[in-house]
């Protein structure tokens, strides 16, 4: 993330956890620029990732390329969702832990 980059984040999601504590849905990782699988999927390596997926029920960010597979990869891969959802977990570290070392402002009023 560069110094002073702005994100545009849903009002309802949650705030960003402390380095290494659980993922809670706040999207500022992604956000911020896509992962490696990410840039593979939105074909960029700055700005928000492509395959990112608000959640408006749970009201969190979710990674598309395993909640919503087949539509990350389109009508013409959609029969590789299950590898893609299987690999995703693996490739983008779920469950291990927040990963992104960015401090985050609140906008000025």
């Amino acid at each position: 993330m560069r110094a002073g980059q702005v994100i545009h984040i849903e009002p309802a999601a949650p705030a960003k956890p402390a380095l290494g504590a659980p993922c809670n849905g706040c999207g500022v990782c992604c956000l911020a620029e896509p992962c490696p699988l990410g840039r593979v999927i939105s074909r960029k390596r700055v700005g928000a990732c492509d395959a990112l997926r608000w959640d408006g029920e749970l009201k969190i960010y979710r990674c598309g390329a395993i909640t919503d597979a087949a539509g990350v990869l389109g009508a013409r891969w959609a029969f590789a969702a299950p590898l893609l959802r299987r690999l995703a977990r693996r490739w983008i570290a779920a469950g291990v832990g927040c990963d992104a070392d960015i401090d985050v402002a609140s906008p000025r009023a």
